[in-house]
């Protein structure tokens, strides 16, 4: 059934989801250059979010996987898609309010499942896709990462061992010029897409689409706008948390971390694996730090990460599924969403509102004391 006002209220709330996406997700690209000083903080974002633009256009396969391997195409409503989205949103700025590099990818997939789960039932819900896609890979990826990165670090520091440490860190800090880039482009390939999938769903559940239709041009560049942009503005305190309390790092780590996260997220796209970019670096980082030293890495931090990842599947799913029953209390028509709509506005609102109160009180304590 056509309703273009929801149809439009799915759109906006999916390039919302992608600028919060690229937003919460900066940290991950940036983190480790700017920590070491391979590049300054803006300059580092700014190359950061023009290479995730351009990697949106390379590949749709993740995309193809999020439009048609996890829920049933030929049930799904925008109302449902619009209720992921939100459950997903809602994850996202939790995560990003307290600092936490959580998985914008599984509170995506997350937020739409519970939905469906919901609003039509288990049989919708595709339980291979889902764990073989999503799961699986979400499981192995960081490991993959840490093991790379590890075995990398090993190896760099038994060919530059023995070199004057000012020449070596001063290439280093070049190489990671290449490999932040490398990994700004990866994020930008396999991140942008999920965007693609969902607002390709919404087209087909509007009848906009036919089955098995590929990506419109417009909804790739207006996704990759989105996460750029997105990017652009960047995550500030998850940036903290990524580039310095989990280990501190020296550009050689930072090169291992960086061009091993890019390596394992380019594979995953490749077979079109919605992966979580969160999850890849968080595990890369932890294994340069590893690998020199175990006491390097700050386990305490590292582990209330890996709570945040087990919780986002669950919790978006929760908030989805909860969204959908909100939207259903005002009936099929557009009224539900525009009321949760208006609602999350108002949160979002308040939330930053309230960030930057705390903030401003901060600084001026610390102005006091000083």
């Amino acid at each position: 059934m056509h309703n273009d006002i929801i149809l439009a209220i799915v759109v906006a709330t999916a390039l919302g989801f992608d600028f919060t996406n690229g937003f919460h997700d900066t940290a991950n690209v940036v983190a480790t250059t700017i920590s070491t000083r391979a590049l300054a903080p803006k300059v580092a974002v700014a190359l950061a979010s023009l290479l995730n633009f351009i990697g949106a256009f390379l590949s749709l396969k993740v995309a193809a996987t999020i439009a048609s391997d996890i829920v049933d195409q030929n049930v799904i409503t925008t109302t449902i898609v619009f209720a992921g989205l939100v459950g997903a949103i809602v994850w996202n700025l939790a995560t990003w309010y307290y600092g936490l590099p959580s998985s914008s990818s599984h509170a995506l997939v997350g937020g739409v499942v519970g939905a469906m789960f919901v609003a039509v039932g288990p049989s919708a819900v595709f339980g291979d896709g889902l764990i073989s896609k999503v799961i699986v890979p979400g499981v192995l990826a960081p490991i993959l990462a840490f093991v790379a990165a590890g075995t990398a670090i090993v190896v760099v520091y038994r060919i530059v061992g023995r070199l004057a440490p000012g020449p070596v860190s001063r290439g280093f800090r070049l190489g990671q010029i290449l490999s932040g880039s490398l990994l700004a482009l990866a994020h930008g390939t396999n991140d942008a897409q999920k965007t693609m999938g969902v607002i390709t769903l919404a087209l087909i559940a509007n009848g906009n689409l036919s089955h098995g239709h590929g990506v419109p041009t417009w909804v790739v560049i207006s996704a990759a706008t989105a996460i750029s942009l997105g990017t652009y503005l960047g995550g500030w305190r998850i940036i903290k948390t990524m580039g310095s309390r989990i280990i501190k790092m020296d550009p050689a780590q930072g090169f291992a971390a960086q061009g091993s996260g890019a390596a394992v997220i380019l594979a995953a796209t490749h077979f079109g694996y919605p992966l979580s970019t969160t999850h890849v670096i968080s595990g890369a980082v932890m294994g340069a730090g590893a690998a020199k030293r175990l006491s390097a890495v700050r386990w305490g931090v590292a582990g209330n990460i890996v709570l945040a990842w087990v919780l986002t599947l669950p919790s978006a799913a929760i908030v989805g599924a909860a969204v959908y029953g909100i939207t259903r209390l005002f009936g099929t028509g557009p009224v539900g969403p525009i009321v949760v709509a208006a609602a999350a506005l108002l949160l979002i609102a308040f939330v930053f509102v309230r960030r930057l109160q705390r903030g401003a009180a901060i600084t001026t304590t610390a102005e006091r004391a000083s």
